[in-house]
């Protein structure tokens, strides 16, 4: 009786849990996307089909199916399978699994698969206490982890665990999502509403099914529209397909180089509404720093830079204060692309030969042996000039007359500009004294 009430309230559990959890693969032929992992013949699917799995650890975003992976293996695998979490879990709790495993394995022969998810929420002491059971066979361990295993995870434990990388779920998988989604609530969806969910997802599995099921219970009884798709999310249908985010990341870096503030934060507003990765966009103003501005205001960078490491430290909403604040800098900053071309001329001489010999005289001198072959002879030491600089030869004799870097008059750079001018003159005119004394 006991046991008819317990699968009876299994059931019900089953039925009112979330969507995502219900639909949960009960076998590796369901999961869905992490092809490079399950597909056929890929790694991870040969080693659970052959039920020869060893302790791996699952590494990736959420909701990229760590633990509908991990609970695929337990519907294939002839092990017992048994389940943690490091939130809530302790050192008690790991030895009591070990001690079943041990029975298990003792009186019938029966390997172990713990699956503890969060792995990286367990401290040093209490990852430890795992290690012996997984080193002797008793164990193996399913690890699931956000957060890089080389940082959180025991380089022990981690050197006896085979890692698998998740990535973000495509498009075709997160469309494949809603479908059954779709069939599971016995509901439909309009072309826009899925869209719009596949488009909002990011990658995330579980988030598009938790909005889905919102969704659905908006709709009900009808079939969902973009209106409740829009009103689950939380935030605007705004048209942000593959095509809008190269375009609208176009005209918002070319807004940036054409020193339009009010256009660059109408497409930076743009971009946020809709979802845009945010550390995407702080990644390219800290490139748009240097290729577009770099000397003209070199303040440019830090100041990217530190709109990129505000993000990491406040998150959004807050740091779109910040990336508003670093964009509005960058557009209204003088522009030169000269350290750029620097940079690029430089590379494409080097690597169609154009290198040449290090002068004698600037070759390292510290080793014995060295001086006696020429190097650093004649070396001028520019902190003891009046100047703090001093006319020698630096580039190959083969490139001497290369200038990779010729500064523009805007902003800063014209200072550059007239301090290397002055400089180029002072040489001239030293050359000029030393031909007429040898005259």
């Amino acid at each position: 009786m006991t046991d008819l009430f317990a699968a009876a309230a299994e059931a019900q559990l089953r039925a009112q849990a979330p969507l995502a959890a219900r639909l949960r693969p009960r076998t590796i032929d369901d999961v869905v996307g992490q092809d490079q992992l399950v597909g056929v013949g890929k790694p991870l699917r040969r080693l659970v089909e052959q039920d020869r799995l060893t302790s791996a650890i699952f590494w990736g975003p959420p909701g990229t199916g760590k633990t509908t992976l991990a609970l695929a293996i337990a519907g294939t695998t002839k092990r017992a399978f048994e389940q943690l979490s490091a939130v809530t879990a302790g050192v008690k709790d790991v030895r009591e699994v070990i001690e079943r495993a041990r029975q298990r394995l003792g009186e019938h022969g029966r390997g172990t698969i713990l699956f503890l998810d969060e792995i990286h929420r367990f401290s040093k002491a209490q990852q430890d206490a795992l290690l012996p059971a997984v080193e002797d066979g008793t164990l193996t361990l399913i690890g699931a982890t956000t957060e890089n295993p080389f940082f959180e995870v025991n380089p022990p434990l981690r050197s006896r665990s085979t890692l698998f990388r998740l990535e973000p779920l495509d498009r075709p998988a997160i469309e494949a999502l809603i479908e059954r989604g779709l069939e599971a609530e016995g509901t439909t969806a309009s072309p826009e509403a899925v869209e719009h969910l596949a488009d909002r997802a990011g990658g995330d599995g579980r988030q598009v099914l938790t909005s889905l099921e919102v969704a659905s219970a908006l709709a009900t009884p009808g079939p969902i529209t973009l209106e409740h798709v829009t009103a689950a999310l939380g935030t605007s249908a705004l048209r942000y397909g593959r095509d809008d985010h190269y375009d609208v990341v176009s005209a918002f870096i070319k807004s940036l180089r054409g020193s339009d503030p009010q256009a660059t934060i109408h497409y930076l507003a743009r971009m946020l509404e809709a979802g845009e990765d945010a550390k995407f966009i702080a990644r390219r103003m800290i490139i748009f720093a240097s290729e577009d501005v770099g000397m003209a205001d070199p303040q440019a960078l830090v100041v990217a830079v530190a709109a990129a490491h505000a993000l990491e430290h406040v998150g959004l909403p807050e740091a779109q204060l910040n990336l508003s604040q670093a964009a509005i800098h960058l557009a209204t900053a003088p522009k030169s692309n000269r350290a750029a071309l620097a940079i690029w001329n430089a590379r494409e001489d080097v690597r169609n030969g154009a290198v040449g010999e290090v002068p004698a005289h600037l070759r390292d001198a510290h080793y014995q042996g060295a001086r006696s072959l020429g190097h650093g002879t004649g070396y001028e030491y520019p902190h003891d000039h009046p100047d703090g600089w001093v006319d020698q030869q630096y580039l190959p004799a083969e490139q001497s007359e290369k200038r990779y870097y010729e500064p523009s008059e805007h902003g800063a750079e014209a200072e550059v500009a007239t301090r290397m001018s002055r400089r180029s003159r002072s040489a001239g005119s030293g050359q000029d004294r030393t031909r007429s004394i040898e005259s």
